[in-house]
């Protein structure tokens, strides 16, 4: 009896391949819908909550705190603030209220923090008022870097500061500051600050020679040059030395200390310096 091949039955090989492919397409699409429907709930979720902290009045600042300042008044420091007061604590730009507080003359830099769940504290560092310059007839506050604050005026009564000329130069009619001399002034003055004897006795400092600084004493008249370094030994050799010079030389014009083994002494009638030497050495008149 002979086998009878039965045959292949094509429809049955589609049955097994056709649908699988299906299967496959509609689970990769249920998939990313899941995906796309997460980062939908996800989104919204997101832009809801992001309302809710822009909105919420637990968030507004209504509180400011002010540390640092000493010539500069809270109510000062408020008022440059003004408007600050009621943002939102997380979305103000606190680096904006910054450089409006680093605009007023008396502040030398500022630092806002943000404090929950409504306070906004600064801290002030206010620049260092060290000397009144005199220009154009009327007396500035100057600070540690020969730098005008504000103009003097009662407010700044208690200030017990020296008086200094020559901060200015002219160019094209105006009278502007002079980085060089500023910076002179500055030097001098934080040379002798390590002396409080002879910095309380600081009355007026010149720099229009910004190569050669002259300073005036209180309770002294003469004029004493202290060139543009070594400021304190200098006045230092001169308050050691002042009462000798005096009794040689009764009404002294100026003091020249810009050479440190010699002493130019001029007296005020004299057209022409007298050498003295340091008292105790070799040195002739």
């Amino acid at each position: 009896m002979s086998a009878v091949a039965a045959p292949a039955d094509k429809r049955f090989r589609r049955a097994h391949v056709k649908p699988m492919r299906r299967r496959k397409w509609q689970a990769a699409a249920l998939r990313a819908a899941k995906i796309v429907g997460i980062a939908a709930v996800v989104m919204i979720g997101a832009y809801r909550a992001s309302e809710t902290v822009a909105h919420a009045r637990v968030l507004q600042i209504d509180r400011i705190v002010v540390r640092g300042n000493e010539r500069m008044s809270n109510g000062e420091v408020l008022a440059v603030l003004d408007g600050l007061r009621g943002e939102n604590l997380m979305w103000t730009n606190l680096d904006a209220w910054r450089k409006r507080l680093l605009a007023s003359p008396w502040v030398k830099d500022a630092a806002l923090r943000r404090s929950l769940p409504s306070t906004v504290e600064v801290v002030v560092s206010e620049r260092k008022p060290i000397a009144l310059g005199r220009i154009n007839g009327s007396l500035y506050v100057v600070d540690d870097r020969g730098l005008v604050i504000d103009e003097y005026g009662p407010e700044y009564a208690d200030l017990d500061l020296p008086i200094v000329d020559g901060l200015t130069t002219s160019a094209g009619g105006e009278q502007t500051a002079d980085a060089a001399r500023a910076d002179l002034v500055a030097r001098l003055i934080a040379s002798v600050s390590t002396k409080p004897d002879i910095a309380q006795r600081l009355s007026q400092i010149d720099v229009s020679d910004e190569h050669n600084a002259s300073v005036i004493l209180s309770g002294d008249p003469a004029v004493i040059y202290v060139g543009d370094d070594r400021f304190l030994p200098r006045l230092e050799s001169y308050q050691e030395l002042a009462a000798a010079l005096k009794e040689r030389v009764s009404d002294i014009d100026y003091v020249d200390l810009r050479f440190d083994d010699r002493i130019y002494v001029r007296p005020a009638a004299s057209p022409k310096g007298v050498a003295a030497g340091k008292p105790g050495t070799n040195r002739g008149n």
